[in-house]
Parts: C-alpha cells; structure tokens; sequence
C-alpha cells in the first residue's frame, strides 16, 4: 500500500528521534504535509496483517486496509489521544473487515494462525526431536487444527482471539478495538481458547 503523498523533508522526525504517534497526530490535524504518510508507514504492515486475518482472504486485504486508513484521515479530527492511535486505529480496522466480511459471502480460511505460547508448550513433549517425520507431521496437524478451529469461531471469537494471541494486544486494548467491556473480551477469548483445546485435545492425548 502506499502512502497518501510522498513523505516531505519537513515531516522526518528532528535529530533521529522517532516521534511519537500523538506528535504525528497533532501534527497531521493541522494539515502538516506528511505527518499522516509517517503513520501510514508505521502501522500499514500490521494493518494489512490483521486483516487479512479476519478476513479470511488475503487478496482483499490490502484495498480493506487502504479503506481502513482513508476513514482513519478523515475521522483524525475526533481523535483526543484517550487511548493509543494504534488501539484507535485497530479498532476502525476491525470495524472496516467486519463490513467487507458482511458485504460479501463467507470464504474459506486463507492464513495459518499462530500457535499461542500456552498451545506451544502443551505441544513441546511431543516435538522434542523436531527433525523426525512424525514431529513435522505433528506439527503440520497441528497448525492445520488451529486454523480450522478458528475459522469455525463465530466473528466476535475469532476477532478476539487473533487480536490477543496474533497481534499481542492486551485485554484494554482488545475492548477498546472491538468497543467492549473488558469483561466481554475476557470471555470471548476463554470460549475461543475452549474450542481450539476441544480440536487440539485429540491430537495431544
């Protein structure tokens, strides 16, 4: 993706310090050229990611993502610094997929999920020897189950679970993306973590 306009000498942070997202904030709200391109540059990687996770399809995730942030531009005079850009900035991403998701049919999962460092260590007794065919083959399983397991969540679980143990969010920040109590988030990702252990149960006992 790329960014709005070329980035400008004018707006490259002074004497090597990365400015801070509320700089650029500030800056970008009083039409600063450039400010925004920088927080384009920052974030658009991550963005791009956490679409196409929610997704299910990573070819529309880039044109989902440039939307995501063109509404961000124009709602960055309602931005007042509350919570952190990038938790903002999630959130209308979020909300962004979850209207690409409703406009269209549902389609088959096109990303391998991350194993969470709980589903890692449960799994390490049976990979010590990870160059052995049936620790690979373990391992293939094992992916293969998380994803199918998280593409069976409904939308709110599987955007929970992605955000917490792909995008490393916290509970907070998770609640404030998806506009939530944090108590739902919480919730949310134990009946997520539930049904993947339900999937995983039969591989690991």
């Amino acid at each position: 993706m790329k960014p709005r306009e070329p980035v400008d000498d004018d707006a490259r942070p002074a004497s090597g310090v990365e400015q801070s997202d509320l700089e650029l904030v500030r800056r970008a709200q009083r039409a600063e050229r450039g400010a925004f391109d920088l927080l384009v540059l920052r974030y658009q990687h991550k963005v791009v990611k956490l679409v196409a996770r929610l997704l299910r399809d990573p070819a529309e995730a880039e044109d989902v993502a440039q939307e995501a942030f063109i509404k961000a531009y124009r709602a960055l005079g309602s931005f007042r610094g509350d919570s952190a850009f990038y938790t903002w900035l999630y959130r209308i991403a979020v909300n962004t997929a979850r209207n690409s998701i409703a406009s269209r049919q549902r389609r088959p999962l096109a990303y391998e999920a991350e194993l969470s460092e709980s589903e890692q260590s449960a799994v390490a007794s049976r990979m010590s020897h990870t160059d052995t065919p049936e620790a690979n083959l373990l391992s293939e399983e094992i992916r293969t189950t998380v994803n199918r397991a998280i593409e069976e969540l409904p939308e709110d679980l599987r955007t929970a679970i992605i955000l917490r143990e792909v995008e490393g969010l916290s509970y907070e920040e998770i609640a404030a993306a998806m506009d939530c109590p944090v108590g739902t988030v919480r919730s949310r990702i134990f009946r997520a973590r539930e049904a993947i252990d339900r999937n995983l149960k039969p591989l690991l006992d």
